[in-house]
């Protein structure tokens, strides 16, 4: 087997793997607004967290609630951008795609509700 000359190794491969994750973070805030304003929301929640009266595993829960949103709204938006790439026709399959991954950033944003709600009442 020929080694992969395409990835770099080692620490150069951390700095471009780095690259490549802030040129997204770049990308998503560009062109997405519901990352926005997630990210806005996510700025008063995660210290809002760190300084409320819940303990260590509270707190973590809470701040791992809003970073998953976060996540899956950067996977929805990857996927949403890739079926648009594939085709900006109309298709069943297409929709069902998104509206699937849709679902997926309505249901963390319902989980980060209701650990908040447990941890914090």
């Amino acid at each position: 087997m020929e080694p992969d000359h395409k990835h770099p190794r080692g620490l150069s491969h951390v700095w471009h793997a780095t690259q490549t994750a802030l040129a997204g973070f770049g990308s998503a805030w560009r062109h997405e607004d519901a990352f926005r304003q997630e990210v806005l929301v996510a700025l008063v929640a995660i210290p809002v967290a760190l300084l409320s009266p819940a303990d260590k595993l509270g707190k973590t829960m809470l701040v791992a609630s809003i970073l998953l949103v976060l996540i899956v709204e950067l996977l929805n938006s990857a996927l949403e951008a890739a079926v648009d790439h594939t085709s900006l026709e109309r298709h069943p399959l297409a929709k069902r795609a998104k509206d699937i991954a849709s679902a997926a950033v309505l249901l963390s944003i319902v989980n980060a509700v209701v650990v908040w709600s447990l941890v914090l009442i």
